[in-house]
Formats: C-alpha cells, sequence, structure tokens
C-alpha cells in the first residue's frame, strides 16, 4: 500500500480517490504507515521527500496562516531562524490540537487582520496558507515589540530591495490595520 504515498499529508478525501477504504485506512494507521492527525488529516509516516512544517500545521489548524517571523522567512526577508511557527488564526477560533513537533506559537487575530492577505501556496505537493509579502511586512510593524525593532528593521529593508515590492498595497495594508503612521515614520528614516 505504501507506493501510493508520495506526499506527507494526505485528505482522507484524497485517500478515497485513492481507492482506499475507510477498513484499509484503519489498517495503514494501525500498522504505522499512516498517522491521524484529526478527522480530515494524515500523516504519511513513510515519506521521504522534503519536510514542510508549514504543511503539517495547516493539517492541524486547517484555518491557521503563516505569519509574522515564519513568513518573513518564507520570503527571504530575515535571516532569524526560530524553533517555532507562527501561526495566525482568527481570534474566535479555539485550538484543540497542535502538533508536537513543529512548536507552534498562535496568535489571535482580529476579523479584519486575519482575513486579509492571504495565499494559498501549493508546492512539491504541500499545501499551506500564508500572508502576502506586504501583509507579512504591515503585520511585522505591528507587532515589533515582540519580533524586535533590530528584525523589523532588517524586514523592512530587505522588502525595500526587492523589486517585487509594491508601496501601494503596503500602505494600503497600513491604512487599514492602523498602523499607517508608525510604518510611514520606519519608512522616512529608512528611505
Amino acid at each position: 500500500m505504501s507506493e501510493y504515498f508520495d506526499k506527507m499529508i494526505y485528505k482522507k478525501s484524497e485517500l478515497h480517490d485513492l481507492n482506499l477504504s475507510d477498513y484499509q485506512i484503519n489498517q495503514l494507521t494501525k500498522s504505522g504507515q499512516l498517522k491521524k492527525i484529526n478527522r480530515k488529516y494524515y500523516e504519511n509516516i513513510n515519506y521521504e521527500g522534503d519536510h514542510n512544517e508549514f504543511s503539517l500545521v495547516n493539517a492541524y489548524v486547517e484555518t491557521g496562516v503563516i505569519c509574522l517571523i515564519s513568513a518573513a522567512s518564507y520570503y527571504n526577508l530575515t535571516t532569524v531562524r526560530t524553533m517555532e511557527i507562527d501561526l495566525a488564526v482568527h481570534r474566535k477560533l479555539k485550538i484543540r490540537n497542535l502538533p508536537d513537533w513543529p512548536d507552534v506559537k498562535v496568535y489571535y487575530f482580529s476579523d479584519e487582520r486575519y482575513k486579509t492577505g492571504i495565499v494559498d501556496v501549493n508546492e512539491d505537493g504541500h499545501h499551506f496558507r500564508i500572508y502576502d509579502i506586504e501583509k507579512t511586512v504591515v503585520d511585522v510593524v505591528y507587532y515589533r515589540e515582540k519580533i524586535g525593532i533590530e528584525e523589523t528593521k532588517e524586514i523592512l529593508i530587505n522588502y525595500l530591495k526587492r523589486k517585487d515590492r509594491d508601496l501601494n498595497v503596503l500602505y494600503n495594508y497600513a491604512k487599514n490595520l492602523k498602523c499607517e503612521k508608525i510604518l510611514k515614520s520606519y519608512m522616512e528614516v529608512l528611505l
């Protein structure tokens, strides 16, 4: 049965699409080939490809969005590497289950902050949700005291060096998410 599995995380519906019955899925779970994450997702224990912690976290918290330093790292805006994944969820969500690994730091965002700038990423068989680059920068500026001033400065400098930056989108996000003045003062110093 393991010849079917070529990715790390499977939805139960994907296992059914591989013509596996619930009985077979349970047997694969009992034999240790699959690990049941929740009612919807299973982890392929024997997966030998590149492991993607973001897609694993997405399986545990389907509505979670990779944010802050984790997102900045994904976009190569920072040299900071943390041992935990920053995950944004809607403030009304109750988190019941998180993976043993990797460590996840949960941020509870207001409705507007949570919904703004979400991007669905599918790469190499891995799926996760992450904030776009401009939203990531705005969130880092907003949470600068938790992130660190030097880290915030590094992220802004690296963002400004990018050819694909969109300052109009950046300022629009900052205005809508109530950190326009702070962003402007940072930009005046850096530019």
